[in-house]
């Protein structure tokens, strides 16, 4: 029986197989590339999931615009655009971050791998700020989904006589929509402060760094799903 030492875990535990069995390894891998495909493998069945999640969202939004096509272009105007940009360019960049993140890893570069870690929650943190202004005002001016919504400045009904055609349904699907997106922030900042306190602790590195890469899909997916989130929230032609 053989123990090794592995490139980023320190030594590894004794293990049933004749190969060497780095620490990383979980045991019911035979091989770092299994188990690494197995995990991609998982990680995209899981944004497929999300990707139906938000599908059923973005399949809500496309009646409402049909359906009620003056009500959605009026009620739009309400929101922040240049706010909506900001948190676009945030996300696009916090991309940008994740992706050099991952490369560190997979070169070794261990300082570098943690400061892209880094920028990318303080850039997630910005967009949630950002959010947290744009939400306050609409809370204060009563633009909200539902019973809850009291504006009397936009008209109640713009389209047809009926309970689903004012503005309250369209600020019903943008909380929806955003506030489910904010969520997705949320948790990816838990997740990657996670990734950030084993990367300090020198866990990944050329050998090992799928944890990092997969974390780093799942940033991307947020992104990606804001993306079409701005033009068709706030961009509305």
């Amino acid at each position: 029986m053989t123990t090794t030492t592995a490139p980023h875990g320190g030594a590894a535990p004794p293990h049933g197989h004749d190969h060497d069995h780095p620490s990383f390894l979980a045991h019911h891998f035979d091989t770092p590339a299994q188990q690494e495909a197995s995990a991609k493998m998982g990680m995209w069945v899981f944004l497929a999931t999300e990707i139906l999640m938000f599908s059923g969202l973005f399949l809500a939004y496309a009646i409402a615009r049909w359906a009620y096509p003056e009500m959605v272009l009026e009620a739009h105007h309400h929101l922040s655009i240049p706010m909506g940009g900001v948190n676009t360019v945030v996300l696009i960049t916090s991309s940008f971050t994740v992706a050099v993140g991952v490369r560190a890893a997979k070169i070794d570069n261990q300082k570098l791998l943690q400061w892209m870690l880094l920028a990318t929650i303080f850039l997630a943190g910005c967009f949630l700020v950002v959010k947290y202004f744009e939400y306050s005002a609409k809370f204060e001016h009563g633009l909200l989904p539902g019973r809850f919504y009291t504006a009397d400045y936009i008209a109640k009904d713009l389209t047809v006589p009926s309970p689903l055609g004012g503005p309250h349904t369209f600020f019903g699907i943008y909380f929806l929509m955003t506030g489910l997106h904010g969520v997705h922030v949320v948790l990816g900042m838990c997740v990657m402060t996670w990734i950030y306190l084993r990367a300090r602790r020198g866990e990944f590195g050329p050998h090992f760094f799928t944890p990092v890469e997969n974390v780093g899909l799942y940033w991307h997916l947020v992104d990606l799903v804001w993306i079409f989130l701005f033009p068709l929230l706030y961009l509305v032609k």
